[in-house]
């Protein structure tokens, strides 16, 4: 028995809205489920919700966190709560938190796998998008269960205000905390990625970072270079960063992570210009080759399209069963009213009957194919089928 249904509900979180939620999971899933995933605005009442959802459902376990668009079937939404149950006696849950993740993430990702069952064959994780580091959380993941355990989802966010954002776990409304979801049975799982935009001239070696904070490239000041590249439009960065994002070749590290076509992009998040030094959305490692980029809104869609291809033929001979998307709230900054035919193009690929949820982020946790470690992405699609 592998059963999957997702809910939406609008207006003010109330303990009455999630039991009106909770209640239809339950019917749609004919039995308590063994797992939620609650996706919201970060709007007031939020404790509230959680309480009606647990009410309604009896769920042993509940994941979720605050968004900038809560994503359900191919509908972008905000202001919303989506809820996605799973019921199943093939797969096993368990759940993992870690406080406090700003002060070391790499720590908070390895308490977060130790406390995961030691069968778990495929993570959700769910993170504050203004503090930590979703790249040492997975070098912390890493560390404890080897690099090659997928691991999907993606940061919160709170509709771009970049003020706080919330976690969930059971009753517990969480800031600074990553919550995780391991699934341990019998089961598959294919995860994809896609961006649309394409690497412009000739690849550049970082000369000098640390941490997300690009100093140089090729020996000269990165925001030089962003200057030069950007031309007058240089001046609204680091905004225009979303148009505009680093893409990474290759890590540099000489690690068995490192791949010539990694392709992982990064997104500006501010500029020191006194230094000459941008900061980024994710880690970026001295020696890494990078290309400076530019997309357009078919390249973008179309890459959503891929990803979702690309989760299928990771299910080999699997029915798909539940889908998950997380995307970039880049994408739809960019994409703006055109945002939900990224889902048509997931919809199209992977098929109307199945049950669809997740949100826009700050980040995105996925594997990119079939095997190899995950990454934290930036203006990326993701989409992660289970299937049984």
């Amino acid at each position: 028995m592998f059963k999957a249904g997702t809910e939406s509900a609008q207006g003010e979180f109330t303990r009455e809205m999630g039991r009106r939620l909770g209640e239809r999971i339950v019917e749609k899933l004919e039995g308590r489920p063994d797992a939620l995933w609650l996706f919201c605005a970060p709007e007031q009442g939020l404790s509230n919700l959680l309480h009606g959802v647990n009410e309604a459902t009896g769920a042993r376990i509940l994941v979720g966190c605050t968004t900038d668009g809560e994503i359900h079937d191919a509908a972008v939404r905000t202001g919303s709560a989506v809820l996605g149950g799973m019921r199943s006696d093939r797969v096993d849950f368990s759940v993992a938190v870690a406080d406090h993740i700003g002060g070391d993430s790499e720590r908070a990702g390895r308490d977060i796998a130790l406390r995961l069952d030691r069968s778990v064959r495929y993570i959700q994780l769910f993170s504050d998008g203004l503090t930590g580091n979703g790249s040492a959380l997975l070098r912390g993941i890493a560390s404890v269960l080897g690099p090659h355990i997928p691991v999907s989802g993606g940061t919160a966010g709170d509709l771009g205000r970049f003020v706080r954002t919330w976690q969930f776990t059971g009753r517990r409304v969480l800031t600074d905390a990553a919550v995780a979801i391991g699934f341990s049975g019998d089961f598959r799982v294919g995860t994809g990625v896609g961006s649309g935009w394409a690497p412009i001239g000739l690849a550049k070696v970082v000369t000098r970072a640390k941490g997300n904070v690009l100093y140089e490239l090729n020996g000269e000041r990165a925001l030089d270079v962003y200057e030069r590249f950007l031309g007058h439009h240089a001046c609204k960065l680091p905004q225009v960063g979303v148009e505009y994002p680093l893409m990474i070749a290759s890590l540099g590290d000489n690690s068995d992570h490192e791949r010539s076509n990694l392709g992982l992009l990064r997104a500006t998040m501010s500029v020191d210009r006194g230094n000459g030094a941008i900061a980024f959305a994710g880690d970026i490692a001295e020696g890494a080759a990078v290309y400076l980029t530019c997309g357009d809104r078919d390249a973008i869609q179309e890459a959503a399209g891929n990803a979702a291809r690309m989760a299928l033929e990771g299910l080999g001979d699997a029915n798909p069963v539940m889908l998950f998307c997380y995307s970039c709230m880049a994408r739809k900054i960019v994409l703006g009213r055109h945002t939900v035919e990224e889902l048509h193009r997931i919809r199209a690929t992977v098929g109307k009957e199945i049950p669809m949820i997740g949100f826009y982020t700050y980040g995105e946790y996925c594997r990119p194919g079939a095997d190899g470690p995950s990454f934290l992405h930036n203006e990326t699609a993701t989409v992660s089928i289970l299937g049984a």
